[in-house]
């Protein structure tokens, strides 16, 4: 089930957010949280917009279903992901209350500013995510070594010419020169549409939804 929402908070920003729940959804039972941020081309005010691309797309389109709860929140026009730090672990305090979440299997995904914004929000919050799954987004290489203790699937492709390749293979190799079994795919002759083949992967959901934190 595909909803919209709106996260009211005195203290943080007030994200308007997609919410989908599993079919013959249970509040009784623990359920694994996707928790996902959409790229630069769908920040504004419309939802629908904002889950134009990723798990969603397909929900929306096909009628697809998935065994998780999915929560995505709309970045403000001309802001990035970084800008809202605070206020996006303080909305994901606010979903872990009010959702019946499995703690243990809470997943971070995102494409292309929303992949950065996955590096960057595991690096505030390192203890937090079972798994990520950042698609061709920036590599915060200089900083890898507090998630290097994540299970991380990055996707890209080698043609990409708005993020380069270089920016996931460079923390690809500082997570794991640090001790770390971050693993790449790289899709070969793909530009940076990567998010297509990475949210139809059977493959990346399975993997992502086999991790727990440890």
């Amino acid at each position: 089930m595909y909803t919209k929402h709106t996260f009211k908070s005195d203290k943080f920003f007030n994200f308007n957010y997609v919410q989908y729940l599993p079919k013959d959804y249970d509040p009784s039972k623990k359920y694994p949280l996707v928790f996902f941020l959409h790229g630069a081309g769908e920040r504004g005010d419309d939802l629908d917009v904002a889950m134009r691309n990723g798990y969603m797309k397909h929900v929306r389109e096909s009628g697809k279903e998935y065994p998780f709860i999915f929560i995505g929140p709309q970045c403000p026009f001309e802001k990035y992901w970084g800008c809202y730090t605070e206020s996006l672990l303080g909305f994901l305090d606010y979903i872990m209350e009010t959702l019946p979440i499995d703690e243990d299997r809470v997943y971070l995904t995102g494409l292309s500013m929303g992949g950065t914004g996955t590096f960057m929000l595991a690096m505030a919050a390192p203890d937090r995510f079972a798994a990520l799954a950042p698609v061709c987004g920036t590599g915060i290489y200089w900083h890898a070594c507090v998630i290097r203790h994540i299970p991380i699937y990055i996707y890209h492709g080698d043609c990409d010419d708005i993020v380069p390749l270089y920016e996931s293979t460079n923390m690809l190799r500082a997570l794991n020169s640090g001790g770390g079994t971050a693993k790449i795919k790289v899709l070969h002759g793909e530009g940076h549409g990567a998010w297509e083949a990475a949210y139809s992967s059977d493959e990346l959901l399975e993997w992502m939804l086999s991790q727990k934190r440890k």
